[in-house]
């Protein structure tokens, strides 16, 4: 399965990692050079959780991020009964 939130759609983005080489402007040095470049990937941290959609219990994948800002609805906690264990 994708590393993808399936509530808001985060998934993996690319960018650059620049290796740089000197002293700054500003702290007296002829300034930053680029040594060099590489790709690298940012990923979303995703957790798989049981969660309420559409009054079911589903088990998705949801990213950190939209459990922090409340898109997730937890499954009630099962309740159990203490008589029927003797």
């Amino acid at each position: 399965m994708s590393r993808k939130c399936q509530l808001t759609g985060r998934k993996t983005s690319v960018g650059r990692s620049i290796v740089r080489h000197g002293k700054p402007k500003r702290l007296g040095g002829v300034g930053l050079n680029i040594r060099g470049v590489n790709k690298r990937k940012f990923k979303p941290n995703t957790q798989k959780m049981r969660v309420m959609v559409d009054g079911q219990v589903k088990k998705i994948t949801v990213s950190a991020k939209a459990v922090k800002s409340g898109l997730v609805v937890k499954p009630p906690k099962r309740k159990y009964n203490k008589a029927a264990q003797g």
